[in-house]
């Protein structure tokens, strides 16, 4: 049965008790709009679909979002945990006022447009992916007392096509020529692993002595994208680069990292950084449009192309599905056409 009494403030205050249901209390500034709130939801109770929003109505997505960080965030890759902290401050920069109840999909869809002027299609369907998964985990994990999750009933900007960039016949030579004159060995060396194991460049740079195993010929990869572990196999190229950078002279001996970079103030040595020299080396080289990451594209579509399965690649690459990795393996025309030619022939 509800009842109504006027707050010191001057508000209306609804309170229901009901057997079998918590005890709920809503204040209103007119009284009106409390009995037909009453009304409401004890038509609500008595059809068994009452779910007590208070608590989303007091939680703004500020909140939702930092506890997400902190809960969830931080139990995924260190990659992952970078992008997903970037993501979160357009989301409570834009609509971290809003408390999760309040934020309707007319709100997020006008979110979507206005990011969709400022940035790419693909950034922000992953802003919404963020959202929508944030929203997820507080009515699943969090009990927060919300229906349904907003973000699922709008239209998402499309999967971008994908970078398509591979080396062109010239630009190899050139550019390892180019990584060469660099003094430090070790940029050479994390170009042509990548060429060789489809590697990220994170995932080349954070590997330890322990990683390898050049008996074996293989790679352990510990800290990957996806928080899963693989192992690589080496190619002959990538086991002779190993075997030059473990056995560099000027390797020091307080850090088990492959490729190092000097001690920060701290004394502790961190990954080699390449952003700077490797576009240095672009320059010298004469290739434009080509990105770090367009090696992992190059040396992916080469695993394909040396005729291993979908699986075995992706054993290799740790690409979780099959339509990831299509995007990587933009196999050549001329090379199709050349194996088409000597499958006919036996």
């Amino acid at each position: 049965m509800a009842t109504f009494s006027k707050t010191p403030s001057g508000s209306y205050r609804a309170l229901i008790r009901r057997n079998g249901w918590p005890t709920v209390s809503k204040n209103f500034r007119l009284k009106r709009d409390a009995e037909a709130w009453a009304r409401r939801t004890e038509d609500e109770m008595e059809r068994g679909i009452f779910v007590d929003r208070s608590k989303a109505e007091r939680s703004t997505l500020k909140e939702a979002v930092q506890r997400y960080l902190k809960e969830v965030t931080t139990t995924k890759a260190k990659e992952t945990i970078r992008t997903e902290n970037f993501r979160a401050k357009q989301l409570i920069k834009h609509l971290g006022n809003f408390s999760l109840a309040a934020l309707t999909p007319d709100i997020i869809s006008n979110f979507r447009d206005m990011r969709l002027e400022v940035v790419k299609p693909n950034t922000v369907r992953l802003e919404l992916a963020l959202l929508s998964h944030i929203y997820t985990i507080a009515i699943q994990e969090w009990h927060i007392g919300l229906t349904f999750n907003p973000v699922a009933g709008i239209r998402k900007p499309p999967t971008g096509k994908g970078r398509e960039r591979r080396l062109y016949k010239d630009e190899e030579p050139r550019l390892l020529d180019a990584v060469d004159l660099h003094p430090n060995p070790m940029l050479g060396w994390i170009v042509r692993l990548a060429l060789e194991t489809a590697m990220r460049k994170s995932e080349i740079v954070s590997l330890k002595k322990q990683d390898i195993n050049i008996s074996k010929r293989t790679i352990l990869l510990i800290d990957t994208k996806n928080g899963e572990t693989r192992t690589i196999p080496m190619s002959q190229e990538a086991e002779r680069v190993l075997h030059l950078a473990l056995n560099c002279e000027e390797r020091p001996k307080d850090t088990n990292l492959v490729f190092f970079g000097e001690p920060g103030r701290d004394g502790v040595r961190r990954p080699y950084t390449i952003n700077k020299i490797w576009m240095q080396a672009l320059k010298r080289a004469g290739i434009e449009g080509l990105t770090f990451h367009d090696l992992r594209h190059e040396a992916t579509s080469r695993l394909v192309e040396l005729g291993l399965s979908d699986q075995e690649v992706s054993a290799i690459t740790g690409h979780k599905s099959m339509q990831m990795l299509k995007r990587y393996t933009h196999l050549r025309t001329a090379d199709l056409v050349q194996r088409l030619d000597s499958l006919s022939r036996q």
